[in-house]
């Protein structure tokens, strides 16, 4: 079910961005919810399980790990209310599953700060009620979501009456398409199930409206846990001869974490698009693309057939890979792996070998640097044996020339992120492990990742997590000025609170499709304006759309404002947008910083 639900998302997750309200090149609600489930989905397989609440477990484990976005927390809590609500059994009935779907809304519920109907949230709350409902009546899991995706449907079409701003662009919810698309999947896979039951092929006994848990090639489990003669092989070479006790069995435990310069594998596909290079001004060469990426990383390895193109690399910013690549078209199976995680994970698992327990273990590579082995359960990783500061800081960043910045103004760590790649929870909570200081502040700097950055703070130990939910970059560096090394904790948190609200943010990027928001006609191809959440220019003319939105910006007025110039910026309209600004404002002081963020050519601060 899991599996098909995951295949259904994954193939139509254009489909689901495409749905964004905002015009922006970077609606990534489907592309959040894909990761998110593609997460579960592999978390599943490593754990999989005779027992339905052990897979579902599992899921959900996986779910909130890789929770990217909005869309993808909310998914991640309907599942961990699911996995609650049947953790002790082995199958479940009608009743049953129709119960877990409603306790996995009342536990999203309770995540969201604010619930907005006409949303994802709404989507599974009409489904799961009615589910519980026709429980009463319905023996059968199939027949029980036939009903959960027709009723989802229905609830699905009425988001526009119940979001207006839906109903004035005229789409239907995104989350609440994603999730639909995943119950459809579900139902697929119980109706091929169904199907095959009776088959005499089929070893393990049939049991009608039950649903039961199966090995991740698909094969019924029964009795006892299948052996793959690939496995013990595996376990043959891992443990045969040649191996020294005491020596690490692998060569990566030889090697020093630090020592990778380009954390994050990264793969994915381009499917290009000649509007979209139309619209960048870009042509598409392969030897051209190649050299472009390689200044991003190593390990590169670039296909190009017709019309798609397979990307390999290992890179520190996976993000701006991708959202260079985007210029020539749309992305597709993409894979990222931490791979200082995955180095963290062999010198644990040798630890825990040489040393017979993970828990205050030490291991010493070549270079005799010690380091402690602290015991997270299967969130083990290693840190350094130094003394912990106070205070740490891990911002959320999109453009070298950003992150460059808060690297000058002392932040610990910088995640690459943003719109087109949404940190996940597992990220934030890796990166505030990482950082030598007993509280740790968080800057999503998106409100898009807040929620994620939440979830991230029961999950990190032995340190305080504080979330400040900066929305945009300019509040980011507001906040970490306003920080003071030698201030208690609420006063800091006070400070950095106040200076969120004295910071108006404004972003200028292009317009994908055609449109229509608060009475503004906008056509594709158009710049367009965004101060704070709110579109205030749409014009074809770059400089006039910019003009606009720093009017908007300093209707209030201001003392400073700060230009970050992005990738597409261009020095001329730079020059001019500054002219404009200290001609027409002229108690203003205009700061200009290259930004380096893709899709958006200026990200505007006034205070």
């Amino acid at each position: 079910m899991v599996e098909k639900g995951a295949q259904q998302l994954r193939e139509n997750v254009e489909k689901v961005n495409a749905l964004n309200v905002f015009p922006v090149p970077d609606g990534d609600t489907g592309t959040n919810m894909n990761l998110t489930l593609t997460s579960g989905v592999e978390e599943l397989k490593r754990r999989s399980s005779q027992q339905i609440g052990k897979s579902a477990d599992a899921l959900a484990k996986g779910l909130l790990m890789g929770a990217r976005g909005n869309s993808g927390v909310i998914l991640s809590q309907l599942f961990r209310g699911f996995s609650k609500e049947v953790m002790e059994a082995d199958s479940i009935d009608a009743k049953q599953l129709a119960a877990a779907l409603q306790n996995g809304v009342t536990m999203a519920y309770k995540a969201v700060v604010k619930p907005v109907e006409g949303t994802i949230l709404t989507v599974a709350k009409e489904a799961a009620k009615h589910a519980v409902k026709q429980a009463e009546r319905i023996s059968n899991v199939v027949e029980l979501m036939r009903e959960v995706c027709n009723k989802g449907r229905e609830a699905l079409s009425n988001t526009p009456n119940l979001l207006p701003i839906l109903k004035q662009v005229g789409v239907v919810d995104a989350g609440g398409q994603g999730l639909l698309l995943i119950y459809e999947g579900f139902l697929q896979a119980l109706e091929q199930g169904e199907e095959g039951a009776g088959s005499k092929d089929n070893e393990a006994e049939a049991r009608p409206g039950y649903l039961i848990a199966t090995a991740p090639d698909g094969a019924v489990q029964t009795g006892t846990n299948p052996v793959h003669r690939s496995s013990a092989i595996d376990a043959a070479v891992i443990g045969g001869a040649g191996t020294t006790i005491g020596e690490p069995k692998r060569a990566q435990a030889k090697l020093s974490t630090e020592d990778i310069e380009f954390g994050y594998c990264t793969e994915f596909m381009v499917t290009l698009q000649a509007q979209k290079q139309k619209l960048t001004g870009l042509i598409f060469d392969e030897q051209v693309f190649r050299q472009e990426l390689s200044n991003f990383g190593d390990s590169l390895l670039v296909v190009a057939d017709d019309d798609l193109v397979k990307v390999h690399i290992h890179a520190e910013y996976p993000g701006t890979v991708m959202n260079h690549a985007m210029q020539y078209g749309d992305l597709s199976r993409i894979k990222i792996e931490n791979m200082r995680d995955q180095h963290t994970h062999i010198l644990l698992e040798e630890a825990e070998e040489l040393n017979g327990s993970r828990s205050g273990a030490a291991i010493t590579n070549d270079s005799q640097q010690a380091v402690s082995v602290v015991d997270h359960g299967s969130m083990g990783t290693v840190q350094d044996v130094r003394e912990l500061k106070q205070y740490g800081f891990v911002v959320v960043s999109a453009g070298q020339g950003i992150s460059n910045i808060f690297n000058s103004l002392g932040v610990d760590q910088v995640l690459h992120g943003g719109q087109t790649m949404n940190p996940s929870t597992e990220d934030i909570v890796n990166a505030v492990r990482l950082v030598p200081a007993h509280t740790v502040f968080v800057l999503p700097n998106n409100s898009n990742i807040i929620m994620a950055a939440r979830q991230a703070v029961d999950l990190v130990e032995h340190k305080q997590m504080v979330v400040i939910p900066t929305k945009a970059i300019p509040q980011g560096i507001a906040a970490v000025l306003a920080f003071q090394e030698n201030a208690v904790l609420e006063e800091n948190t006070d400070s950095m609170h106040k200076a969120i609200g004295q910071v108006q943010s404004g972003q200028v990027t292009y317009a994908v499709r055609d449109t229509r928001i608060d009475d503004m006609d906008i056509a594709q191809g158009d710049y367009i304006g965004i101060h704070n959440s709110k579109i205030v220019s749409a014009e074809p003319d770059l400089l006039l759309s910019c003009k606009r939105l720093v009017d908007s910006l300093l209707n209030d007025g201001a003392e400073i404002v700060t230009l970050y110039t992005g990738e597409e910026a261009e020095h001329d309209q730079t020059e001019r947008l500054v002219s404009y600004i200290e001609d027409t404002y002229k108690e203003v002081e205009v700061e200009v910083h290259a930004g380096g963020q893709p899709l958006y050519y200026y990200i505007i601060s006034a205070e």
